[in-house]
Parts: C-alpha cells; structure tokens; sequence
C-alpha cells in the first residue's frame, strides 16, 4: 500500500511537471517495411503512457501533448512493433517502416481481477479534483446561451378546436423529428462574459446581450445567462427542478448504479474509454446513460444521460443532459458545449412542452489572473443596460451559431400571435389565474377570490376592488376596494398608492389605509378572512375578530443585491368585535375599552445573499438563494404622537435556510425571536400564531388555538424534513403512487409579565404565558395525486387548556416537482 501511495505521488508530481513544459509535437508516416505501401489505423503511442493517435488513411499522423515519453512506439495486427526515441518539448518528424511477424501463441490462463468499469470509475473519482474547473484558481470565457420552449404531442383533435382557427399558421411550424409532434412557441438568446475565482469563490457574469420573444423584461435577463442553469457532473449531487439526483460519478456512485466498460476509440486524438451506467435501484433519483473518458486524466470527454425512468418527479417525463469537454493548454478540462433537454408533461394524453437549453463557450482562459476590479460589488449577474435593445443584424454576426429558419420564424410567430384575440384571451385568462385580477383597459378588478366569503360576524360578505393596470402608468399604481356585511351592517373600504422612485436600485414609496376586520394571531401564510375558501375551511366559528382602522407610509429599497430595506409609519386604531372584548380594571371594577390605537416608525431589513427575482413594475417573485436569509424589525411605539396611546420599543429576528441530506430529502428550518419592552395591552404582545382551520399552515402551530398565548419575548423553531420518497420509493405497494414522505416539530417558547401588562387590558381568561414550551410533532404524506400533502398532527404538551385538540388532521395544496 505505501508503495502504491508513493507511485500515485511520483506520477501526480510529473503530471504536474509535465503540466507545465512546453508541448511536445510529434507527426510522420508508417509504411510496410517491404512493400513501402501505406499503413492505415496503424497505433502510434508514447511507450509507457496511454497517450496516442492512430494513423490516417495515407498512414500519416500527428500527436500533440504535454504528457510525453522518450519513446514513440508503431504497432499493427501481424507485425513487429517498433519503438523510436524521441526529443521532449520540440517539433519533430518520425517515421516508422514496420516488418511481418510470425506469433506462436502459448497456452495462457484467464484470471477475474474484477470489473474494470469499477476501477475506471475510481480513476475518475481520484481525479475529479483536478478536473473540476471550480477547481481551479481562474479562469473566464464567452458565453452563448440560447433557451426554447415548444408545444409537444400534439394531434389533428387539438388542431382543429374551434378556437385556434384564427391562428391556424402557426401549426405550419410543427416538426416530429424529437418522436412526438412539437410546435415551437419561444425563444431566448444571450450573450455573456463570465469570470470565476476560486479563493475566495467569487463568480461573476455580464449580460451584454440578450433577446426574449413575447417578453420586455429586463429581470429575466438574468436567469438567461450560464449561472442559473448549469449542471456541474463532478459534484456529487445534482439539482434537477429543486430535486437532489445522484451524479454517476458521485463518491457513493456504486450504491446507486451499475457500470460497464463497453468501448474504447480515439476522440480527437485522444485514446477514451466508454462507460455506461445504469440505475442499480428503481425509481431512485438518478440517471441513465454513458461516458466518455480521457485514458490519461481520466478525464470526461463527453456525457449523455437522462434520469432514470419512472423517477420521482413531477411533471417531467424525461430529463437529458449533453456535454462535451475540451482540454485548454494541454492541460485543463473545460466545458464546450451543453445542452439541455426537458420533456415536461401533465399526463401523457394531453399536450405538454419540451425545454430546450443549448450553451457554447469561446475563447476559455484558465489560471489568468482576473483583475480585481471584476469581482468589486455585490452583485454576482449584471445584466448590462440596454442588453435587450439589439437588432437582428447585431445577432447574425454575434450569436455563436446559425438559427435554423424554424427557429427564426419562432419569432416571428410570437409577435404575431400576440396580436391574435384568442391569445390575447388565453393570456388574460392565466394572469386572471395567478393574481387574482382581470385587466379592463386602465384598471385591473380583483381579487376575485375575495369578492364573496362568509363568517360569523359579517354573516355574507360582498367585496369589490381593483387597481390601475400597466396601461394607465408604469411607475404609479392607486388601488382600492369596498367591502359590505349583511348580518354586520357595516362597510368596510380601503385604498392607497404605491410609486416607483427608480428600478435600479428598486425604491418605491407608498402610502395606505384601510378599516377592515381582521383576525389577530393569524400567520401571513395563512388564509385571510375575507377568503372563499376560508369560509369553508374552519375548523371552529370565526367570533373573535378585530377592526383594524390603519394608515401607514412607508420607502422600500434595495441596496444591493439581497439586502432590502423599508422604513415604515403605522398608525392603528383597534376595536373588538364579536365575543372579543377590551377590558380595563378601574377601582377593581372591570371597565369596557372603545378601542387601543398605537403610533409607530418600524425599520426592516431583509439579507438574502444572492436572491434573485423577476421583477415586475412594483411586484415581484423570488426565485430563492442558496443561502440562509435573515430578517430583522426594529419598532417604537410613540405616545401622544398622531393619538399614539403607548411608548415601547420591539425587537425581533429570524433566520431561516433549506439543509439538503441528498437522495435523503432535505430540511426547512427557521429560527425566530423577540422582545418587546414596555406596557401594553394584549392584542399588541406577540400572539403566537395559531391556526383555527383544517388548512395545514407552515408557518402557523397548526393545533394552537388563535388568543391562546401571548409573550413579552420569545423564541421558537421550526423544522420541516421532506424525505422525497426516499422510504416509499422502496415498497412495491407505495412506490407507483410516487408518494413522499414529511416530518415536522414545531416549538416555541417565551414569558410574560403578566402584572405589568394586565394594568394597560385585562388578559382573557383563555389566553396563557409560555413559561414551559409548547411543542407539536407531525407526519404526513405529500405529492398525493401530485397537488394534495396530509398531515396527522399531535400536541405534545399543555393539555389542560380548554376547547383545545391533542390530534387532527391537516390538508394543504402544493404545486412542486
């Protein structure tokens, strides 16, 4: 074992000698010794070395390498095989004249040394190090990143539906040259510089160019570059849409899949070997398919694969990968090319969209120094101003291939079709779907789900509002809305502004104010009150509701990537409804309070190293980081200013971040704490967030009644573990059912100076102090038809309260891979 470890030292030290010599350039001839004819594939290879070529068709070849020996050995089937001394690091010309042989073969014994596919792959994995370019201390290189995404398995029934007889022309573009009939809908380009340090790991891309069909925002740009979608096969584990698959050169690659040794050729005058792989399980998260490798790096030349069939994922019936490498100097392993194939299905007799993602690289530099300069800022993806203006001659002469004229004409098509009633109709209709509103000209009417609800106090709840569309202004948004109850008799209304100041950096400025009905201890996450769905979804009569008469101004502002602030004033006036009522001891006689009202300047922040979002003109959606996210607020509470009737001062934090255990799942956790200093009556301590419905609430303890406790501080933690099947996939019964396994526990803790705030309102008789932690564990199955996650909950501590539930059961909807 020593001497094999000092071996394995002597060759890297000469690997890396050899590294950086100059580059040995060897050509010439082989001919038969008598005939002087030519010798075709005959094998050229430097002895002692696996480096090689063989020859052409005239018998000439050409060997370029770092990794020379002192002597070129020539070898055919049937002849004599010789070997000539060579000079290292210069250019040369050797020719070889090769004789006949006469071979008498002796009896030989056959012995099994194991499987060589499995040495192979330890190669690969010992050198994984040196040929994984995040490894390396620079290096920078041209980017060319084109995105498209087509409409498959489609029929003659879908094509002639009424509705898409005004746009019969588009089905002019339909190809079958993939095995199901596909009609390409949209396209992206971009062109881009990308920079990568490795100490410390510092990765920087400018955007200089970029085109998107039927879209004009420039945040997308951003997600078109070569850092959002990247597949890195040296890591050991892969994301695919969220999802942690095997690579199949993982470390643990044996417990996961099945290799065979099934071929060997030269590749660009590289000798390789093929390996295959296969899943060694069913249905784990892995994939199928084969690779080249490089004999003397051990080394990827190239790799095609798709994940395993019958995989736990959703919505997708086939996911490939291709790749091809090159070496840079005779020494590095790059990236050339890449694609990127998804076959995104519901079901298979519906139609369903193929993703198709092609990146190339030019002009690849290794191990330059980067100017520092690059890596200065915060910002990791910098899509240059303007990026989106150029034309279409700009693209012929830049992109680094040729679009063929059917992807040409896809933009073409999109600027037509959107032009197309029935489009324009389907559009509207999924905007309507994922923002609740519909647009009418200079105004958008919603949100539709909040237009008719039903509870206990209001009785039936009518609800009408919108806002101004895009149309009537880009950088000013006014919006509103008038709410009536019929058992209540009372009108509820709201309205407000929201301007955008600039869009890079983002600051908006706004102002609302609102007198609804609200339900206190109720999570955001959670379903508000004038839902629909909410009214059928209570587990206990809604009694206990507050109106809230509010107003507040606030400035948010992004500083630099991640990192965003607001700086806000509220002004609220509470009043109890209902069974809720506000009382205060006087003379040790209970006095009813009309209502509480509170003045307060609050200051936000919010750290989400490298998140990134698409942004529309004042909303937008985050697409995560990688990175844990902290959140911080700051309040003080004035008295006598604005009707302000209490002074205090409120400090809470939280961290939350996403932990991935590989094929095992991952963990959601979240940390959360607070104070709150001075006196204050109990609707404005923290109440800690219960739920009072059967929809299961991530963010809320699920079998904590709304008002039943009530802290001054407090910590809490939550944990959420995803299994992803990791359990099911293993049982013949469960595994066709794609079902997924969830665990949580869920605890906070806190105290309340009971004394101190009593005197501001007096504490109702059910609402209690967390001196002992209140604790709640759950398991449950998710992916349930793929939308629906179950949940069987237990309370674990604080029995004793009144109208509480030990157990329950909890549904929720989820949309995910």
């Amino acid at each position: 074992m020593k001497q094999y470890r000092l071996l394995l030292i002597l060759f890297a030290f000469f690997t890396f000698r050899f590294g950086q010599a100059q580059m040995t350039v060897v050509s010439g001839k082989v001919i038969d010794k008598e005939t002087k004819e030519p010798m075709p594939f005959a094998n050229i290879q430097f002895k002692g070395t696996k480096t090689g070529t063989t020859t052409d068709i005239n018998g000439n070849y050409k060997i370029e390498t770092y990794y020379a020996s002192d002597s070129l050995v020539a070898s055919f089937i049937g002849y004599t095989p010789q070997a000539k001394k060579i000079k290292k690091e210069i250019k040369q010309i050797v020719n070889f004249e090769l004789s006949t042989s006469s071979i008498i073969m002796e009896e030989f014994v056959v012995k099994y040394k194991g499987n060589p596919a499995e040495d192979l792959l330890e190669k690969i994995i010992d050198y994984k190090k040196v040929n994984n370019r995040e490894k390396y201390s620079y290096y920078k290189y041209n980017v060319y990143n084109k995105v498209e995404f087509d409409l498959n398995n489609i029929d003659e029934e879908f094509k002639n539906k009424k509705v898409f007889k005004p746009i019969q022309f588009i089905f002019d573009n339909i190809d079958t040259t993939a095995g199901k009939p596909y009609l390409p809908m949209f396209i992206t380009e971009s062109l881009s510089e990308y920079f990568y340090r490795q100490n410390p790991k510092t990765q920087r891309e400018f955007i200089k160019a970029s085109k998107v069909s039927g879209i004009n925002n420039e945040s997308v740009s951003q997600f078109l570059g070569d850092m959002y979608q990247n597949v890195n096969i040296y890591e050991n584990n892969i994301l695919v849409f969220g999802k942690t698959f095997v690579s199949p050169i993982s470390n643990s690659g044996l417990r996961f899949y099945k290799y065979y040794l099934t071929d060997s050729t030269f590749i660009d005058n590289q000798w390789c070997y093929k390996l295959e792989f296969k899943p060694r399980h069913r249905q784990e998260p892995v994939f199928d398919g084969h690779m080249w490798i490089h004999d003397t790096t051990y080394a990827i030349k190239s790799i095609k694969m798709n994940i395993a069939e019958k995989t736990n994922i959703n919505f997708v019936n086939d996911f490939s990968v291709e790749q091809e490498y090159e070496m840079v100097d005779g020494k590095y392993w790059m990236l050339s090319k890449d694609k990127l194939v998804v076959d995104f299905v519901i079901s298979n007799k519906t139609m369903g969209l193929y993703g198709r993602k092609t990146t190339m690289y030019k002009n690849i530099r290794v191990n330059d120094t980067i100017p520092e300069k690059i890596f200065s800022g915060v910002d990791d993806i910098i899509v240059e101003q303007n990026s989106n203006q150029y034309n279409n001659e700009f693209w012929d002469e830049n992109r680094f291939e040729k679009l063929s004229e059917q992807e040409k004409e896809i933009y073409h098509m999109i600027d037509t079709l959107k032009e197309v009633p029935a489009v324009k109709t389907v559009i509207d209709l999924v905007s309507m779907i994922l923002s609740g509103y519909k647009e009418y000209g200079y105004v958008e009417l919603g949100q539709y789900f909040t237009f008719l609800s039903y509870n206990q106090i209001e009785g039936t709840r009518f609800k009408f509002g919108g806002r101004t569309s895009n149309q009537f202004a880009k950088w000013l948004e006014f919006s509103g809305y008038a709410a009536y109850g019929v058992e209540d008799e009372e009108m509820k209304y709201g309205g407000g502004f929201r301007m955008r100041i600039s869009k890079e950096p983002r600051q908006i400025i706004g102002f609302n104010y609102k007198k609804d009905l609200e339900q206190l201890g109720q999570s955001q996450n959670a379903f508000q009150a004038d839902n629909f769905l909410a009214s059928f979804l209570r587990r206990s009569p809604n009694i206990k509701l507050t109106m809230i008469e509010k107003y507040y101004a606030y400035y948010d502002r992004d500083w630099f990537q991640g990192f965003n602030n607001q700086f806000i004033y509220s002004n609220r006036k509470l009043s109890a409804r209902g069974k809720l009522h506000y009382y205060k001891n006087s003379n040790a006689e209970p006095v009813e309070v009309s209502h509480l009202q509170v003045s307060e300047f609050s200051y936000y922040l919010r750290f989400a190293y490298k998140e990134k979002y698409v942004t529309g003109e004042f909303s937008r959606v985050s697409m995560g980081t990688k990175f844990p996210i902290l959140e911080a607020q700051y309040t003080r509470g004035i008295k006598n200013f604005l009707s302000g009737q209490y002074n205090y001062d409120k400090i809470e934090a939280s961290v939350k971040d996403r932990i991935r255990f590989g094929t095992k799942g991952y963990t959601d956790w979240k940390l959360l704490g607070g104070k709150i200093f001075g006196s204050l009556p109990y609707p404005l301590l923290e109440l800690h967030q219960g739920n009072e419905t059967y929809f299961y609430d991530v963010q809320a303890f699920n079998l904590m009644n709304y008002f039943e406790f009530a802290s001054d501080q407090y910590a809490s933690l939550m944990l959420t573990h995803h299994f992803d099947g990791y359990f099911l996939n293993k049982m013949p019964l469960f595994r066709k059912l794609k079902w997924r396994e969830v665990a949580s526990g869920k605890a906070v803790i806190g105290s309340l100076d009971v004394n101190k705030h009593s005197q501001e309102l007096t504490l109702p008789a059910n609402m209690f102090q967390l001196s002992e932690p209140y604790i709640e564990v759950a398991a449950g199955v998710e992916n349930i038809f793929r939308i629906f996650r179950v949940d069987l909950l237990w309370r674990l501590t604080h029995h004793d309260h009144p109208d509480i539930a030990k157990y329950g059961i909890r549904g929720t909807f989820e949309i995910k891979f």
